[in-house]
């Protein structure tokens, strides 16, 4: 199964994505791991990828799908992943509708959202609160076309995203039929 996990910063999708992928036993994948890895690197598109990060700008769609699209032709990924931060754009989703079989949108509100990333210990270079906020901007303006768009296609699974860790994950496991 193809899974596109999609929520602003701080919903819980890599949290989520993680229990699934043990659950269904495929991989778990973040875009947004994928571009970090990418900018510890000293090439140029590596150097511009950490700077786009820590603006908490988005990386745009030709660049994103080209990246997107070329790691998931890895083997590992063939029978089925769950990928989240991909797609953030209706042009990412059109161009990333091979076999896509649901999306699941954590909701959280904003405010839970900033409420959580605070709480981290890991202190990303690209999670300062300047970037954050444009994330969560970013999201609410170019991310909603996305959700209508696998609306639209009966893919689209909406889940409470600021109940308990282990709640989020029995709704997403009871609305995917695997708890059958």
């Amino acid at each position: 199964m193809k899974i596109v996990l999609i929520g602003i910063q701080g919903a819980g999708k890599s949290t989520q994505g993680k229990l699934l992928s043990e659950k269904m036993g495929i991989p778990y994948l973040s875009s947004g791991h994928i571009f970090r890895q990418m900018a510890k690197g000293k090439t140029t598109l590596s150097r511009w990828l950490k700077e786009t990060l820590n603006a908490g700008v988005l990386v745009s769609d030709e660049k994103t799908i080209e990246i997107v699209t070329e790691y998931l032709q890895k083997p590992e990924y063939q029978n089925g992943f769950i990928i989240d931060g991909f797609p953030r754009t209706i042009n990412q989703a059109q161009a990333f509708s091979d076999g896509t079989e649901k999306a699941i949108f954590i909701d959280v509100s904003d405010k839970e959202a900033l409420w959580r990333i605070s709480g981290r210990t890991d202190n990303r270079e690209d999670e300062t609160l300047k970037a954050i906020r444009k994330r969560i901007q970013i999201f609410h303006e170019v991310t909603t076309d996305v959700l209508d768009f696998y609306k639209k296609k009966n893919q689209l699974i909406t889940v409470d995203g600021e109940q308990s860790v282990e709640e989020v994950f029995q709704e997403i496991v009871e609305k995917l039929g695997l708890d059958k």
